[in-house]
């Protein structure tokens, strides 16, 4: 089992529901990558994310999508890409992202509970 953190520690974490409004290839990076565009919607507004998961998705098949981030982390730098948010997702039986998603649309900004 790993470390137990207190409930206040995991409620500092702000996980947010949001939509990929724009993706593209990001060659650039050291490991394979894609650059999302998300609209968390209210006060969050659009942020960047650079993702590596080249191998289950295409930039295209994602525009639309709704995925899980962490919005409160500092912004990251990413190579020549300012990184926003943290994408959430987990290691399939190879170690490669699978995107965290709601099974059904909800409504974007909505934060885990």
């Amino acid at each position: 089992m790993s470390d137990e953190i207190a409930f206040d520690d995991f409620l500092k974490v702000d996980v947010r529901v949001g939509t990929v409004v724009r993706a593209e290839p990001y060659p650039e990076a050291r490991k394979p990558a894609i650059k999302l565009w998300i609209d968390f919607g209210g006060d969050i507004g659009e942020k960047k994310s650079s993702a590596q998961i080249t191998v289950h998705y295409a930039p295209e098949t994602l525009i639309g999508t709704q995925v899980m981030a962490v919005v409160n982390f500092p912004p990251r730098q990413i190579g020549r890409f300012m990184s926003e948010v943290l994408v959430l997702g987990f290691p399939d039986e190879n170690g490669e992202v699978v995107l965290a998603r709601p099974d059904q649309e909800v409504p974007i900004g909505g934060r885990l509970h």
